[in-house]
């Protein structure tokens, strides 16, 4: 039996090494580093306790370690996004990712009754983090999920189902969709050049590499930011010892997420350079840790169900913002940007973008998908609490 503490080196370096093959052999990125944290974590965890190598306290030290890590990835992850920049999307783009938001609700308050059976108590969890992650991104389902002390194995569900189902929207998205839209949806018009990226945009766009993470001119900001970072995430999980048990743990998870918002406002600390990616590189140490938590009998029980819930999130949604794009007379290619923006997160965006043709979308694609990451946290978490009462 290996000793709970040394759980903590192989949590930390296996992302390491994720992240070095990721930036060398595409395959990597294209399986999704989270997914390979993943599933590195649920082989080694359940290894581990059929071998018995993995000691009792192995699951109170994980499940607190990787409370650490959410708390320290939130901050880190919002000092780059600058929030004043909201209006540049633009009040069609705005309007139709309000749409947006209110299709994913409408259309994960649909799963909560239908799958609440098969899921149990936790569905309207399920649903909360559905909503994160498709108004925001990742980042968000994780915090909702420990937010919610969601079960490891439904976390774990969620996420590998969230993976597919996004997977096949983008592939929809990219073939047929312009065409199919376009008989309900006014047709767009693209200029000859649409806007340039500001540093801002960039920010959002290029989050994901690593490249020059440790040159001096960014090492040396980037070490005092994760600083930073480490202030806000004590500031937050210090409210656990005022307010005990799971409300403790969602005011900690929204007082560590608005002061990591707050932190942005203040024009040094945005300019840091790689901190998204350093929160991302502290979410893929989560990922390995809940892993390792998870009970595969249990996660294999749930997967049907999920991909369903998953398959009517993302699909019912789009239907619904198809509609609401059709009565509010939004053109096509601002639907499925801002659809993109909700479901996938900004980095999708110019991808989406090239394959409308259309640049004039990409600003106003990459700049709702930032407001996503805002609110997809409070929303989601608001939207856990809600369905329970509404529909007992």
């Amino acid at each position: 039996m290996i000793p709970a503490i040394a759980i903590v080196p192989f949590c930390i370096l296996v992302p390491v090494l994720i992240v070095w093959l990721g930036e060398r052999h595409p395959i990597v990125n294209k399986i999704g580093a989270v997914i390979i944290c993943y599933a590195v974590g649920i082989v080694a965890g359940n290894l581990g306790r059929l071998l018995g190598l993995l000691p009792e306290a192995a699951t109170g030290l994980l499940d607190l370690f990787s409370s650490l890590m959410v708390a320290i990835a939130l901050p880190l992850i919002y000092f780059s996004l600058d929030v004043r920049n909201w209006g540049r999307a633009g009040n069609r783009a705005l309007g139709s990712f309000a749409i947006e938001i209110v299709a994913v609700t409408i259309a994960a308050g649909a799963g909560f009754l239908l799958f609440r059976g098969s899921l149990g108590p936790e569905s309207n969890k399920v649903a909360g983090m559905l909503m994160g992650v498709y108004t925001g991104g990742t980042i968000n389902l994780v915090a909702i999920g420990k937010a919610l002390s969601v079960s490891p194995q439904l976390l774990v569900a969620a996420n590998t189902a969230d993976m597919a189902g996004s997977a096949l929207y983008l592939l929809f998205l990219i073939t047929v969709a312009q065409r199919l839209f376009n008989l309900v949806l006014p047709k767009s018009k693209p200029t000859a050049a649409g806007p340039e990226q500001t540093d801002s945009d960039r920010i959002a766009v290029d989050g994901r590499t690593y490249a020059g993470i440790f040159r001096r001119a960014v090492l040396l900001p980037l070490l005092a930011a994760f600083g930073l970072a480490v202030l806000i995430a004590g500031a937050g999980l210090a409210l656990t010892q005022v307010l005990t048990g799971q409300w403790g743990t969602i005011l900690a998870i929204l007082a560590i997420t608005t002061l990591g918002i707050g932190a942005s406002f203040i024009p040094r600390v945005r300019r840091v350079q790689k901190t998204s990616q350093l929160g991302q590189y502290f979410v893929l140490v989560f990922c390995i840790a809940i892993g390792m938590m998870a009970d595969i009998v249990s996660l294999l029980t749930a997967a049907p169900a999920m991909l369903a819930f998953v398959g009517l999130a993302i699909f019912g949604s789009l239907v619904l913002h198809v509609l609401g794009g059709a009565i509010f007379r939004i053109d096509t290619d601002t639907v499925i940007v801002t659809s993109v923006a909700g479901i996938c997160s900004p980095p999708f965006v110019p991808m989406i973008s090239s394959a409308l043709r259309n640049r004039d979308v990409l600003v106003p694609g990459i700049v709702t998908g930032i407001i996503g990451w805002v609110l997809g946290t409070y929303v989601g978490i608001g939207l856990s609490f809600v369905l329970p009462r509404l529909f007992g």
